[in-house]
């Protein structure tokens, strides 16, 4: 799949981009993609929930009433879990929610999401660009320019670029990672993917690292 290299401005530059049809030309795998977006999920949880059960509840153990003719349910002390204020039953407990994947199914994974941006004609390249310091109004003129302001795009980097990343920041709906970063989730969370020209090369490597 050949892509036509644009300029800042929006024009071509005459050059194109051949896209490795062994990234970016295969049979999605469905399955892979919900593991590695699960996976990436679960990493960002905190695991960090609490809730105090009856032995951590501070309070008296003093039996309230007695144990059978009361018309209620059998209850111990002010701390019970059918009193209000008493401790919550098997509440939530700190954790690590992460596991392990494979790296070839990552790797899968991450295929299939490109195939599918690639199928749905939602990459553009665009020739390597920069600022000397960041300038946010400049990154939206380049949006405009390649018409995907508006909307939710990921721009995929060689390597990082802080004055760009800095330029992006306050913008919403813009991502900027490096190519060697590329993940399944921002992949598939983007409208369109935008590869600076030196990217798709990095890309390359990488998948075939």
């Amino acid at each position: 799949m050949e892509l036509n290299v644009l300029n800042i401005k929006g024009e071509s530059t005459g050059r194109t981009v051949t896209l490795n049809d062994a990234i970016f030309g295969i049979e999605p795998n469905d399955h892979a993609i919900y593991l590695d977006v699960k996976q990436y999920m679960a990493n960002r949880r905190q695991g960090t929930h609490k809730s105090k059960e009856r032995s951590e509840i501070s309070g008296s153990t003093r039996k309230l009433g007695r144990q059978k003719g009361g018309g209620g349910a059998r209850r111990g002390d002010i701390n019970s879990p059918l009193l209000v204020g008493g401790g919550r039953v098997f509440g939530p407990r700190p954790r690590d929610y992460s596991f392990k994947l494979n790296k070839k199914v990552k790797r899968l994974a991450r295929k299939s999401a490109l195939s599918y941006k690639a199928k749905a004609n939602e990459i553009l390249v665009v020739e390597d660009f920069s600022f000397e310091t960041p300038k946010t109004k400049e990154f939206i003129a380049i949006a405009k320019n390649l018409k995907v302001d508006g909307r939710k795009f990921l721009l995929v980097l060689a390597e990082n670029n802080k004055p760009v990343y800095l330029s992006t920041r306050n913008l919403e709906k813009v991502s900027v990672i490096t190519a060697s970063d590329i993940n399944t989730y921002k992949v598939l969370n983007a409208g369109s993917l935008l590869f600076t020209e030196s990217a798709i090369a990095v890309i390359e490597k990488h998948f075939n690292a």
